[in-house]
C-alpha cells in the first residue's frame, strides 16, 4: 500500500510516497520540496506541478492521495492559489483512480503527536521517530507532507483503490 502525500502550495508543493508495511515501521519512499519560480506566471506553475504530480504517480504507483485541507488565513489571495494548486493534485490523483483523503492540521497534530495543537516542532520531532528521514530532509513543507502521509497510514486502516472515471 503506497500513499502520495502532498502538503499543497504553489511555491513549494511538499511531496512524499510512504509504503505501508507490517514487518517494521512505514517506508520513506520518497519525499521532495517541489519549488516554483514567482517569476512565471501562475497559470504556467499550475502546469508544472501537474507535470511533477503526473511523473510522480507514473513512477511510484501510489494507491491513495493524503492531501491537507486548507487553513485559510488572511490572505486570501494565497489562499486562492494554494486550493488551485490542491484542485490540480485532486483532480490528477482522481484521474488515475486514487482513493483520496484530506487533513485538517489539529487532525494530523493528533494523528502525529496525540495534541491537536501542536507545535510544528514537535510535528517534526515526531515525523523524524515515526519513519526513517535522512537528514538531509529539512524542508518544512517536506516534513509535512510525511506527515499527512503518516495520517493517512495511522487513520485509514482499509485504503481502497477507486475506478478512475469512465469517460463516455
Amino acid at each position: 500500500m503506497k500513499v502520495l502525500a502532498i502538503d499543497p502550495g504553489f511555491e513549494r508543493l511538499g511531496i512524499a510516497i510512504i509504503e505501508r508495511t507490517y514487518t517494521t515501521k512505514h517506508n520513506l519512499v520518497y519525499s521532495n520540496c517541489f519549488k516554483t519560480s514567482s517569476k512565471i506566471p501562475f497559470h504556467e506553475r499550475l502546469t508544472l506541478i501537474g507535470l511533477e504530480i503526473e511523473k510522480i504517480l507514473k513512477k511510484y504507483k501510489p494507491d491513495a492521495l493524503a492531501i491537507e485541507k486548507l487553513f485559510f488565513t488572511t490572505n486570501q489571495k494565497t489562499a486562492m492559489d494554494v486550493s488551485e494548486a490542491r484542485g490540480v493534485v485532486i483532480y490528477l490523483a482522481s484521474k488515475n483512480g486514487l482513493s483520496i483523503f484530506e487533513y485538517t492540521p489539529p487532525q494530523i497534530k493528533i494523528a502525529v503527536t496525540g495534541y491537536g495543537k501542536s507545535t510544528k516542532d514537535a510535528v517534526m520531532f515526531m515525523v523524524r521517530k515515526l519513519i526513517k528521514v535522512e537528514e538531509s530532509v529539512v524542508s518544512d513543507d517536506e516534513l509535512d507532507a510525511i506527515a499527512i502521509g503518516l495520517t493517512a497510514l495511522a487513520c485509514e486502516k482499509g485504503i481502497t483503490v477507486d475506478k478512475p472515471l469512465q469517460r463516455k
